[in-house]
């Protein structure tokens, strides 16, 4: 029934106004669109929208994820801009190489976490062939 269906991704926010900044600041990303209390992001393929609400993600899972095509090219530059990335054991670099135990495209993926203003937990990923 929902297989030919568009799907976006939601991420609440505390403060729209200050996750809005960070978005633009740190991954050069602006709304395509604004309603009140919340806030429509385009990509390549894909859509997000972040929301204003009470209620909080604890982030302790990827909510949200961006393939990129040079996964240390991509965490550098963001490095500079101040994100702020997670480090778990078993990553080198601050980059996770995952193969086998995770769905996703070609053998696997090599993958970097970090949190956006909101403590919204986010996911780059590089697609391995």
């Amino acid at each position: 029934m929902l297989s030919n269906v568009r799907i976006e991704t939601r991420l609440p926010t505390q403060d729209l106004a200050r996750a809005r900044r960070w978005y633009a600041e740190k991954l050069g990303l602006e709304a395509v669109e604004e309603r009140e209390g919340g806030l429509r992001y385009e990509g390549a393929s894909g859509v997000f929208c972040l929301y204003a609400s009470a209620g909080v993600s604890d982030g302790s899972f990827t909510q949200a994820g961006f393939y990129v095509e040079d996964l240390e090219s991509t965490v550098a530059v963001l490095r500079e801009r101040g994100v702020v990335f997670e480090e778990y054991e078993g990553m080198r670099g601050g980059i996770m190489d995952i193969r086998g135990n995770y769905p996703s495209k070609g053998s696997g993926e090599r993958a970097a976490w970090f949190r956006d203003s909101e403590g919204n937990l986010l996911g780059l990923a590089e697609v391995v062939p």
